[in-house]
């Protein structure tokens, strides 16, 4: 019988964990500037084209990921939503900062 495991290149699947990392604070960030432009000004141009931009990176991210195989696709996804729980822990100690009493 022939065993075969799901992890077939361990430093692949790291790799593509701290790229999703990489990648997801970098989308979080410009997510951030497109929502600022958008309040900020008058022109909705700059921030549609960071948006569409934002998602066609993502995309893009994710479809190499998924070329390389299941484990560096999950991992590469899992490494993303780290940066989400970063970037959302950050708009919350922000938060917090602003509405404590001082």
């Amino acid at each position: 019988m022939i065993r075969t495991s799901l992890i077939t290149h361990p430093e692949l699947t790291l790799l593509t964990a701290f790229a999703g990392l990489m990648f997801g604070l970098a989308y979080f960030a410009a997510l951030k500037r497109s929502v600022t432009l958008l309040v900020r000004s008058d022109s909705w141009l700059g921030p549609v084209a960071l948006t569409l931009g934002r998602a066609g990176a993502a995309v893009g991210f994710l479809l190499i990921a998924a070329k390389l195989g299941a484990a560096p696709l999950l991992s590469g996804f899992a490494g993303f939503l780290v940066a989400r729980a970063l970037a959302l822990r950050a708009k919350r100690r922000a938060a917090d900062a602003i509405l404590a009493p001082h």
